[in-house]
């Protein structure tokens, strides 16, 4: 509300209106601009992503272990695009360690998460991929991480390299793995599965799933 009364207010000069009128289009540039940072935090939420297309899907595999035994099944290509729902389903299946899912999509970037019980851990292969992929910008959001910079973080790893270290698989090599630039993600989740002890099961579905 103005501090002037309407007598005041009608015999203000000119000039003073001129300046006030300046005065408010500074404010009003201000807020543009702070509506403008706003916008600019607010992007990496407010854009949508389109879902990753079939053919851009590798294969979404599950895989547990009971009595010791490996069994390693494909889920729908759906939950490559959906982070919660995809803990839910693993959620549901047995296992003596609980549950690994692997995503892969266009032999660049993968997903493992890991469910035991209320438990769940995740690793995304490349931070950057949150910019292009719904699963990964749900892994960056699941982990509380900040919108991540594609030109600076492309190939950096997020989430828990030791995922399955106590399954075999140390975060030094798993880290490794992820660094091989000669390896596609499929391959990499291959060597992953290897060093875990689920092959021959986990490369005959991944076979069965890419042809």
């Amino acid at each position: 509300m103005s501090e002037f009364d309407d007598e005041e207010y009608e015999s203000f000069e000119l000039d003073g209106a001129s300046k006030s009128a300046a005065s408010a289009s500074g404010r009003a540039g201000a807020d543009d601009r702070f509506d403008d940072e706003i916008d600019d935090d607010e992007d990496f939420d407010e854009v949508d992503l389109e879902d990753a297309a079939d053919d851009e899907i590798d294969f979404v595999l599950a895989a547990y272990r009971e009595d010791g035994q490996p069994y390693v099944q494909s889920l729908g290509k759906d939950l490559a695009n959906d982070l919660d729902e995809l803990i839910i389903q693993l959620r549901r299946l047995p296992g003596d360690a609980g549950a690994l899912g692997f995503v892969s999509l266009v032999e660049e970037v993968f997903v493992i998460t890991r469910v035991r019980g209320q438990h769940v851990q995740v690793l995304l292969s490349d931070a950057a991929a949150a910019a292009d992929w719904p699963i990964a910008r749900d892994v960056v959001d699941y982990l509380g991480e900040e919108p991540i910079d594609e030109d600076e973080e492309e190939g950096e790893p997020i989430g828990d390299l030791g995922i399955v270290a106590d399954l075999g698989l140390s975060d030094f090599d798993m880290g490794a793995i992820i660094d091989n630039l000669d390896l596609s993600s499929v391959e990499m989740l291959v060597e992953v599965a290897d060093k875990i002890k689920l092959n021959p099961q986990f490369r005959k579905a991944v076979e069965a799933a890419v042809g």
